[in-house]
């Protein structure tokens, strides 16, 4: 059994299931290194602030409780990364039946899902008290989305990802579901005669697909034309299923990103007539992203948590949720409300105005 397999035993034999978010037991102060990256662990460091109160603090919004719920929307945010799902375990892949734990974990621990791309444009609305997670998924292997043939009639497959996430989204649907898949070619989720079956069935249910690159290429290795061919091919093939589909978003191959002599090809450029633009460029690493009105958020570079319960790990899914229970001033908790941006006053020195757009900033003390 694995380090948290004995939670998830206790959490499924509860009876009474609980809509509501988890309140955290409070803010601390966050714990950021130079480079705006945290380690499970690191000491805590104080922020200057000037203490200023929004003049709104007192009604919150939609009424809510701020000092209940205490939400932090300049709060952390894991984007989790998987690769293979499947019957084994390893460095690069999970079971089946531990993704489902996963999705099980996440819930009682008051996560909930929303899209990558609702997540950097900052369009976040789950219930208040609970956290955001992203899920996303590299490669495009066939335990992700598999289909069966049965009598005639096609089916997803229950042990692949797709299959869990629709099975669970039925017994929670307060979860959401939602989910990236970044695919290369030529054969996305290896079933040759289904792949146009596949990309609709995922859109028509707010699903993402994202660029992977056309063959797996290292951008670290290509020039101008080689990124824009990797890159733009993609775009063009997935086009050929989904003519009114915008791919706009991109997992880095490997983790490893263009030259700087070649990186503006990376986030946008062209191929055959066809243009792409990435809005978001996913890294290969151990860290949660940034909340999208953080100072330090950059959707060019956004970091990702391993979606893994592995003891030589110690940056993985359940190390960063131990993290955040013995930190919860770093986590990002919702208040609820898409129209509003709320952070305790410590974090008010954290926000970046520019980033709220149209939304209103409501800075409350904790304490009072």
């Amino acid at each position: 059994m694995t380090r948290y397999g004995a939670v998830v035993l206790i959490l499924l034999s509860v009876l009474l299931i609980v809509s509501a978010c988890t309140v955290p037991s409070g803010p601390t102060t966050p714990a950021d290194t130079e480079d705006g990256i945290l380690e499970p662990g690191a000491p805590g460091s104080s922020d200057e602030t000037g203490g200023k109160e929004n003049e709104d603090q007192q009604a919150g919004p939609d009424q809510i409780d701020l000092q209940a719920v205490r939400p932090n929307e300049a709060g952390k945010i894991m984007v989790l990364m998987y690769h293979v799902i499947g019957e084994s375990e390893g460095e690069w892949s999970r079971r089946w039946d531990n993704f489902r734990s996963d999705l099980e974990v996440l819930y009682h621990k008051g996560y909930r899902l929303i899209s990558l791309r609702d997540y950097i444009s900052n369009n976040i609305d789950v219930e208040p008290g609970c956290t955001p997670v992203v899920l996303t998924f590299d490669d495009g292997t066939r335990g992700q989305f598999n289909i069966l043939e049965k009598n005639g009639n096609l089916e997803v497959d229950p042990k692949s990802a797709v299959g869990i996430l629709e099975s669970f989204h039925r017994e929670r649907t307060d979860f959401g579901l939602a989910a990236t898949f970044f695919v290369y070619y030529p054969v996305p989720f290896r079933q040759q005669d289904l792949i146009e079956y596949k990309f609709k069935y995922l859109v028509e249910r707010g699903m993402d697909i994202g660029n992977h690159s056309y063959g797996h290429a290292n951008l670290g290795d290509l020039d101008a034309d080689g990124i824009q061919y990797q890159l733009g091919k993609m775009v063009s093939e997935t086009q050929k299923y989904l003519p009114d589909y915008s791919v706009n978003s991109l997992a880095l191959p490997y983790g490893v990103n263009a030259s700087e002599q070649y990186r503006e090809y990376v986030y946008e450029g062209e191929f055959e007539g066809i243009r792409y633009q990435n809005d978001a460029v996913l890294l290969v690493g151990s860290n949660p992203a940034p909340s999208p009105v953080d100072m330090n958020f950059d959707p060019r570079r956004i970091p990702r948590v391993r979606a893994t319960d592995d003891p030589a790990i110690n940056t993985d899914m359940y190390d960063w949720m131990e993290y955040f229970e013995e930190n919860p001033g770093e986590r990002y908790i919702s208040d609820g409300n898409p129209g509003t941006v709320s952070v305790p006053v410590e974090m008010e020195d954290r926000v970046d105005k520019e980033k709220l757009g149209d939304k209103k900033l409501v800075v409350y003390d904790p304490d009072k």
